[in-house]
């Protein structure tokens, strides 16, 4: 029974080799990747290709659109990047909205168009090109593109979506289309937009002005009050508490727009840091 047993045992320990990879030789090959790719924070390919610009443009700085949405927030940003590092040239965010009049909805759809608007003409007004490119005055939907005027060209910047998934209709497609029709020129195609059919291959503008207007929130408020009153109460408590009704939402936003046009350099009083 005993030579039996070391017998089986001598056959477990063989079966269960295992090669070893991680070695000395592993380790003195191995190459950390940048750390913020460990982290999952970079996607450093499509960065270099946003970052590159063409050698015969000299130290032509090379405009990024940022936009990162988070739970809470939703963070629009113009950068160029540097040897020391990337700079921020102006930046706005949707808990600035309150400023101008919009106090609820701060990470939907009309809220990240907003959060562009507001950061096109604050980039504009930095350069001394506000009055010269005022863009769609009143959002309709319509696609825009921002045409050269004489003298000074419009200011142009590439969309970087970080992360994100790039699906149609996402949040970061509103602050695209605010920042377009704000008057900054984005190379951009209009088949990430709400209301763009694949299939047919055309654009419904009204889907697209319904959501920039937040009227989809404002119907399905309609129905909860309706048909579930205790779930209104209980989602949109903050719309409740603030006495914004489902027929007031497109009204809040049209005036959230003509504020940020009338007075875009407008900052929370707890900011300090300068545009």
């Amino acid at each position: 029974q005993d030579k039996n047993k070391y017998n089986s045992v001598y056959f477990f320990s063989c079966s269960m080799y295992v090669k070893v990879v991680k070695n000395p030789s592993y380790f003195s090959r191995l190459q950390v990747k940048y750390r913020r790719r460990r982290e999952g924070k970079t996607n450093y390919r499509k960065r270099r290709l946003l970052v590159a610009q063409d050698k015969n443009k000299y130290n032509t700085p090379k405009h990024r659109l940022c936009v990162r949405t988070s739970n809470k927030d939703i963070t629009a940003q113009i950068i160029i990047a540097k040897i020391q590092g990337d700079v921020v040239l102006a930046a706005a965010y949707s808990h600035e909205l309150p400023i101008h009049g919009a106090v609820c909805g701060l990470t939907n759809f009309a809220a990240a168009y907003a959060t562009g608007l507001l950061l096109a003409r604050r980039m504009l007004t930095k350069l001394g090109l506000a009055d010269k490119y005022v863009g769609v005055e009143e959002a309709t939907g319509e696609d825009y593109n921002v045409e050269p005027e004489e003298g000074r060209r419009p200011f142009k910047a590439y969309m970087d979506t970080g992360l994100a998934r790039v699906t149609t209709g996402a949040k970061i497609f509103g602050v695209l289309k605010g920042v377009i029709d704000g008057g900054i020129f984005v190379p951009h195609s209009e088949k990430r937009f709400p209301g763009y059919n694949r299939d047919k291959g055309d654009m419904d503008t009204d889907v697209l002005r319904e959501r920039i207007f937040a009227a989809h929130v404002a119907d399905y408020q309609k129905m909860l009050i309706r048909e579930e009153p205790e779930k209104y109460q209980e989602t949109y408590g903050d719309y409740i508490a603030k006495g914004i009704k489902p027929g007031q939402i497109e009204d809040m936003w049209e005036q959230c727009h003509a504020s940020i046009r009338a007075n875009p350099m407008a900052k929370l009083l707890s900011e300090t840091f300068e545009v």
